[in-house]
């Protein structure tokens, strides 16, 4: 990049003006340090939001082999990138950790709003949580599809009694980006709410995500007349 005024150019610029003056390619770049043979860092930070229409976004959905097709992206770069979509998606949860409510549907929805969104495939979630309904731990019971049939309500209370989890709840995400209920949704969280009242541990929600859209089970009303449910 010496061919660019100092002033212009990504390390420089975030030195005088901050990094919040700089565009999305000027601080993948400023990550990346150094371009490779004919490639400035700058030009490489161009051409890996260029494989995506979403831009930033699209970094979530490529592979490390993905971004190793792009000329003049090594294996090391490669890794500096994707550390880069893990470490925003991991601020963006932060953000919420001090005030999330984990009784307020809304609240959960948003603090793992972007856990979620991003997966191609469904993924199971399963939140845990203490007598002052404080998060415990949260680890994924299932990632393919989420399926009642292929889902035992043995597992996830097998990690509940575990972690001395006094409540449970479970989220999962619709690749599609629409959060309706399906007929196995509905199926899973019946089991899963029985198998609770049994062991003493509530399930608290079934929410799942979409594309910046959630649905709480609860809200819902499958809380209400579970039998009547048709999914």
């Amino acid at each position: 990049m010496k061919h660019l005024p100092k002033e212009e150019r990504p390390y420089e610029k975030c030195l005088t003006w901050g990094a919040e003056r700089l565009s999305d390619a000027e601080l993948i770049a400023v990550i990346l340090r150094t371009g490779s043979k004919g490639v400035s860092a700058l030009e490489l930070s161009r051409n890996v939001l260029a494989q995506d229409k979403k831009g930033l976004l699209g970094i979530y959905h490529m592979s490390i082999s993905d971004l190793q097709k792009i000329h003049g992206l090594g294996k090391v770069k490669a890794l500096q990138i994707k550390c880069i979509a893990e470490l925003s998606r991991r601020i963006a949860r932060a953000r919420f950790s001090e005030t999330v409510s984990f009784h307020d549907p809304a609240s959960v929805s948003s603090y793992y709003m972007e856990t979620l969104r991003h997966e191609e495939q469904e993924v199971l979630l399963l939140v845990m949580l203490n007598s002052k309904g404080k998060l415990i731990r949260d680890e994924v019971i299932s990632k393919g599809t989420v399926r009642a049939s292929l889902i035992s309500p043995r597992e996830i209370f097998i990690e509940a009694v575990r972690h001395q989890a006094v409540s449970i709840l479970l989220l999962h995400n619709h690749p599609s980006g629409i959060p309706d209920p399906s007929r196995d949704d509905v199926l899973l969280t019946e089991r899963v709410r029985a198998a609770g009242a049994m062991l003493g541990i509530e399930l608290l929600d079934h929410i799942i995500i979409g594309d910046r859209q959630a649905v709480s089970m609860r809200e819902q009303g499958f809380w209400l007349e579970p039998s009547k449910n048709k999914g």
